[in-house]
């Protein structure tokens, strides 16, 4: 497929982010008046899945099916690349199969030399860098509640992560201000960092990363957490617990940010760990329609990237 694009991260939307935003709205608005909209009738997606997933699955799947289109989940159980055959191999034939791949993989490394060899376009369903669909999904998410994203500030509490990653690259292409409270060791990805506040000068945000997740939450309009422990990284599990404890969003957190200010997760939650029932069930936590959002995002990313739509 000549020209084919690829989404393995937020940079590959800077240009067209705000149109895919809109795009996912229209999608959304459709879906829910009942229009049937089939940009993908007679497409096949394939799914494949290192990592256990509840949300990226679900909302592949069910987004191609609404899509007029056809997904295949592929755990790596089920593939020969669980038995030694090669990524550029998995990938050069699935291309002769499929119309696009999406991969949910433990290293960013492995979803780029996928995406070296399909002749399709490939969409990072999440790695151990990026999780650009989630975070397509999240600005979605605070562009609807709040009406705009440029000029709004989030506070991102807890582990530096792939999801931290993508939301400082996201909120510099979209001007949105973003703080990083995270503890020493754990910050975020420093290229990454950096090539946010590259993207932040032109879009006029500010980009911050600090250790005191208090001076992180100060007057923000959307506090962000996430779990601590990812997958993979279970060995580390009682020494992430014990470090992380002050980085828990809880009610006397929230009462550093706005009045107003929402809370995000993007699931799983560790209830008690790095967020409280009272926070998370809250009535400032949009947590649910952050995740039901995922499905109008995919559809959008999906029907761009499969489609040209």
């Amino acid at each position: 497929m000549a020209g084919k694009r690829d989404l393995l991260s937020m940079r590959d939307v800077r240009e067209d982010l705000v149109g895919l935003l809109e795009l996912a709205g229209s999608i959304k608005n459709r879906t829910k008046a009942g229009e049937p909209y089939e940009p993908l009738r007679g497409r096949s997606l394939a799914m494949i899945f290192e990592k256990a997933s509840t949300r990226t699955r679900v909302s592949f799947e069910v987004g191609m099916t609404q899509l007029g289109g056809h997904a295949l989940f592929l755990s790596p159980n089920d593939l020969q690349i669980g038995r030694g055959e090669t990524i550029a191999d998995t990938a050069r034939v699935l291309s002769r199969y499929v119309d696009g791949i999406m991969y949910r993989a433990f290293k960013n490394e492995n979803v780029r030399e996928l995406a070296n060899h399909a002749t399709v376009p490939v969409i990072n369903g999440l790695d151990d860098r990026e999780h650009p669909c989630q975070i397509i999904s999240d600005l979605f998410t605070i562009q609807e509640r709040k009406g705009k994203l440029s000029g709004l500030k989030l506070a991102y509490v807890g582990d530096g992560n792939n999801v931290c990653n993508s939301l400082l690259l996201g909120c510099a292409i979209v001007g949105m201000d973003m703080t990083a409270g995270c503890p020493a060791g754990y910050e975020p990805d420093p290229d990454l960092l950096e090539e946010a506040r590259r993207l932040a000068k032109p879009s006029g945000s500010t980009i911050d990363v600090v250790s005191d997740p208090a001076s992180a939450a100060r007057e923000a309009d959307i506090v962000y957490t996430d779990v601590w422990v990812s997958m993979g990284q279970e060995r580390e599990k009682e020494e992430r617990e014990k470090l992380f404890r002050s980085y828990q969003v809880n009610a006397k957190l929230l009462d550093r940010a706005k009045s107003d200010a929402m809370v995000m997760h993007c699931l799983p939650a560790h209830r008690g760990l790095e967020i409280t029932d009272d926070v998370i069930d809250g009535p400032q936590s949009i947590v649910i329609d952050q995740a039901e959002n995922r499905l109008h995002a995919q559809k959008a990313i999906l029907a761009r990237f499969l489609a040209g739509v």
